[in-house]
C-alpha cells in the first residue's frame, strides 16, 4: 500500500505544481511550501519526542537543501511555467545520465560501462524525438521552452552533485529531521530569490492554487516521504525503484486528462525511448551510480542517505528475521527530489 502511495503521490505533485503556478509566482510559491513542510515536520518530530540534527551538522544539510530544494525544485517549477508537467515527468527522469557524467569527474568516481554509454545515447535520442518540434517552433514560445528545458536539465544536474557530495558525507541518521532542516533552509533561500525578484506583488491565492499548495505541503511532502520511508522497512530497493518508471507515466496521464497538455503518438514513442535509455544505465551503470539513482528518482522529495539505509535495514532484520537489500537510496516533482537523496527533490 505505502508503494503504491508514493507511485500515486509523487506523480501527482507535476500537475499540482503546474496548477500553483496560475497564481503563485514561482519562487516565492515554492519557497513557501517547502518551508511550511519543513516547519510542519520539525515541529511533529519535537512533539512526539525525537530530536533534530545536531547543530554542527546544519551547515552541511543547508547546502544539501540548496542545492535539492532552491536549485533544483527552484529549476523545476520555474521550467513548468512552459514546460508542460507530464514531458517535465520524462525529462527530469534523465536524472541518472547526468549521474553518470558527475560519477565521471568526481575524484575517485567510477568510470561508465560501455553498456552505459549505450543507454546515454538512447536516451539522449528519445530525448530529442521529445522535444525537437517545439524547439523548432521559433519564437518567444519556442524560446521560452527551450529555456524551460535546459531548466530542468540544470535540475538533474544540480540533483546529481547533491546526492555525490551527500553520499561521501556522514550525517547522522535522523532522516525526518534532517529532511526537515533541509526543507526549512532550501524554503527560506528560495523566499529570498523570490524577495530579489520582486515576486512579493504577484503572490496571490486561488481556490485551485490554494489546493495545489496544500496538496504539495502535506500529500506530496509530508505523507509521500512518510510512505517512502515506510517501504524502506518491508520492500526490497529494487521493487521501491520502479516508482521512478510509474511516475512519469501517472504524470503524463494526469496532465492530458485534467490540463489538456498534448501528448500524442510521438510524445508516447520518445517517452518510452528516454526510459528505455534510463533503464540500461541504471542496470549498468557504476555501483555508486545505481545507488544515487535511487536517491535521485524523484527530486521533488527528501533523499534517505545511504546510512539511514542501512538503518532501515537493520530495522527491518529485526523486525522479519532477514536483511533488506540495503543499497543506498534515497524525493522535489515535477519537485524537491530525492527523492533523491535525507537530503531533499524535490519536483521532483
Amino acid at each position: 500500500m505505502s508503494w503504491a502511495a508514493i507511485c500515486l503521490i509523487w506523480g501527482t505533485t507535476y500537475l499540482a505544481i503546474r496548477i500553483g503556478l496560475e497564481t503563485l509566482p514561482p519562487a516565492l510559491g515554492s519557497g513557501l511550501r517547502w518551508l511550511t513542510a519543513g516547519t510542519i515536520l520539525a515541529a511533529v518530530i519535537v512533539a512526539r519526542g525525537g530530536r533534530l540534527p545536531s547543530l554542527r551538522t546544519w551547515p552541511t544539510l543547508a547546502l544539501i537543501g540548496f542545492l535539492f530544494i532552491t536549485a533544483g525544485n527552484g529549476f523545476v517549477v520555474w521550467a513548468e511555467q512552459w514546460v508542460p508537467s507530464g514531458l517535465t515527468a520524462v525529462l527530469l527522469a534523465t536524472t541518472p545520465f547526468w549521474m553518470v557524467g558527475v560519477e565521471l569527474m568526481w575524484p575517485g568516481g567510477e568510470r561508465p560501462r560501455p553498456l552505459t554509454w549505450v543507454g546515454l545515447l538512447i536516451g539522449f535520442a528519445g530525448i530529442v524525438l521529445l522535444v525537437w518540434p517545439e524547439l523548432t517552433s521559433g519564437g518567444a514560445a519556442g524560446a521560452s521552452f527551450l529555456l524551460g528545458v535546459i531548466a530542468l536539465q540544470g535540475a538533474c544536474l544540480t540533483w546529481s552533485i547533491a546526492s555525490a557530495h551527500q553520499r561521501r558525507s556522514h550525517l547522522d541518521q535522523q532522516t525526518l529531521g534532517g529532511a526537515a532542516i533541509e526543507m526549512v533552509f532550501g524554503g527560506l533561500m528560495l523566499i529570498a530569490v523570490g524577495s530579489a525578484t520582486g515576486e512579493w506583488p504577484r503572490l496571490a491565492f486561488s481556490a485551485r492554487s490554494a489546493w495545489a499548495f496544500t496538496y504539495l505541503v502535506v500529500v506530496g511532502s509530508i505523507v509521500g516521504y512518510s510512505a517512502y520511508l515506510h517501504t524502506l522497512k518491508h520492500l526490497p530497493i529494487a521493487t521501491i525503484s520502479l516508482y521512478s518508471y510509474i511516475n512519469p507515466i501517472i504524470a503524463v496521464i494526469l496532465g492530458t486528462l485534467v490540463a489538456n497538455e498534448p501528448f500524442g503518438l510521438r510524445g508516447a514513442v520518445a517517452s518510452l525511448i528516454v526510459l528505455l535509455g534510463v533503464a540500461v544505465v541504471r542496470t549498468t551503470g557504476p555501483n555508486e551510480l545505481n545507488a544515487a539513482a535511487e536517491s535521485s528518482s524523484h527530486r521533488d522529495q527528501p533523499p534517505v542517505r545511504p546510512q539511514a539505509a542501512e538503518h532501515h535495514a537493520r530495522e527491518s532484520k529485526n523486525e522479519h528475521g532477514r536483511t533488506a537489500p540495503a543499497r543506498p537510496c534515497s524525493p522535489v516533482d515535477g519537485g524537491v527530489g530525492r527523492p533523491e537523496t535525507v537530503g531533499v527533490r524535490a519536483d521532483r
